[in-house]
């Protein structure tokens, strides 16, 4: 099977044409297991399909490194445009890519060799609503709410940008102990379809720094759903200004969000590591 490792600050999965590489269903959670194993496979955050849509130009198939399907990724969805656009698939430099049932658009910008340099996406509305993120709460929003994790109380704001999150702020990111939190975060009773964690730390109005627990990956270098669940709720408190740049493990994310009815633009980059055969069977 032919393959490509690819990665949006630093957060890195093996994508696969599903176009010419017929992997069947059955099989697909199994393989990103296989793969994503950074011992014995080629090793990533998972993997993602890029499949022939009747709904939009490319459809987005994505599945976590402990096999599970996840409905979005940011970062991913970068990729996604860089590689179609790169590999000849597509001419166009504004694209619409579905991922489990939800669009996104795109508009890739290019060097002067004509290469994918940086992708900005439409990352559509945010979704405030608790039964529609969801989280298990009395209340219709889960905003600067209280939750209590390993005997700490922490104040989360849960966005969906397709798939869940809570965000939580910290006095020192770099320093926070995110292997211990995350876990008791992702599985935490709240969260029915577990939840996608960010640990936040304000550093200016313009100027954010985040680290990430992925549901189903652990720690990763980047998330961009998560930075655009950091914007709506730094937004909504008061914290930042409308546009942001966002400091990961793996770089920096440009959000930009004008508020409760608007989507979230992400600009970033799209880098291919490199390519390869794998005998998968």
């Amino acid at each position: 099977m032919k393959f490509t490792k690819m990665h949006g600050c630093g957060n890195d999965y093996v994508y696969i044409d599903g176009s010419k590489e017929k992997i069947p269903d059955d099989k697909k959670a199994e393989l990103a297991v296989r793969l994503s194993d950074r011992h014995f496979g080629i090793g990533s955050d998972g993997i993602i399909f890029i499949n022939p849509s009747d709904k939009a130009d490319f459809e987005m198939e994505m599945y976590n490194a402990d096999g599970s399907r996840a409905e979005m990724c940011g970062n991913g969805i970068r990729c996604v445009g860089a590689f179609v656009y790169n590999n000849g698939l597509t001419e166009k430099k504004e694209l619409c890519i579905i991922s489990y049932g939800k669009k996104k658009y795109l508009q890739l910008k290019t060097d002067e060799n004509n290469v994918v340099s940086s992708v900005r996406v439409n990352m559509g509305v945010p979704e405030l609503n608790v039964s529609e993120i969801p989280v298990i709460s009395q209340n219709d929003r889960v905003i600067d709410s209280p939750i209590i994790i390993a005997e700490r109380e922490f104040k989360q704001t849960c966005v969906s940008m397709g798939n869940p999150h809570s965000v939580v702020y910290v006095d020192d990111v770099k320093n926070f102990p995110v292997d211990k939190y995350g876990p008791l975060f992702e599985n935490n009773k709240m969260f029915p379809n577990r939840i996608n964690t960010e640990f936040v730390e304000i550093k200016s109005r313009d100027y954010v720094s985040m680290r990430v627990w992925e549901r189903g990956t652990g720690e990763t270098f980047a998330c961009g759903t998560g930075t655009c669940a950091t914007i709506t709720a730094s937004v909504l408190l008061g914290l930042t200004e409308k546009k942001i740049t966002v400091e990961l493990l793996g770089g920096k994310l440009e959000l930009e969000w004008e508020g409760e009815g608007n989507p979230v633009y992400m600009t970033g980059p799209a880098k291919i590591v490199f390519e390869g055969d794998i005998n998968i069977w």
